[in-house]
């Protein structure tokens, strides 16, 4: 006879997470997926007569960063056209998609279901906001490795999800 506890085990064993994977124009943001896939990533398995799939669902976030905030070449005075930001947007959607498509060949040749989305904003905010919304278990991000001074004035947007994001958050530094 079965338990409580045992039933509970069993559905957790068989409980479908979901990773959320940051990734960008960036080799460390590639090096991170293949390590989730490596190392993270429960494939999918048949499971009784119907056959069904527990496998991790796998989501890829490209975060686009608003054009207003994009500095110009003459600094933060330079005006920027309508002409312009349409520009930078329709690049950005681009750059987006063969991001996205990258990651998602990766995920593929596992034959893992995967989802893809773009946020824009800062990617600090914009990587947390989607753990919350999307009730994402596992974050993984790759580590870009800047010095202190570097991440001083840059930012980490690692050691940010690491504090803010409301999952367990999974730094892969490449090496």
């Amino acid at each position: 006879m079965a338990s409580e506890g045992d039933d509970n085990a069993a559905g957790s064993l068989l409980r479908r997470r979901k990773v959320l994977v940051a990734v960008d124009e960036g080799d460390e943001s590639m090096h991170a997926l293949s390590w989730a896939l490596d190392n993270l990533i429960v494939p999918g398995q048949a499971v009784g007569a119907e056959h069904c799939s527990t496998s991790d669902l796998i989501v890829l976030l490209h975060v686009q960063t608003h054009p207003q905030v994009i500095v110009g070449p003459a600094g933060p005075g330079f005006y920027i056209t309508p002409e312009i930001i349409d520009s930078i947007k329709k690049h950005q959607d681009e750059v987006s998609k063969k991001v996205l498509l990258r990651g998602k060949m990766l995920c593929n040749e596992k034959h893992l279901e995967t989802e893809t989305m773009v946020a824009v904003g800062d990617p600090r905010d914009s990587i947390c906001e989607a753990v919350e919304k999307l009730g994402i278990d596992y974050l993984v991000i790759g580590s870009h490795g800047y010095g202190a001074i570097k991440r001083t004035f840059l930012g980490s947007v690692s050691d940010y999800c690491a504090h803010h994001a409301k999952c367990p958050v999974v730094i892969v530094k490449n090496k």
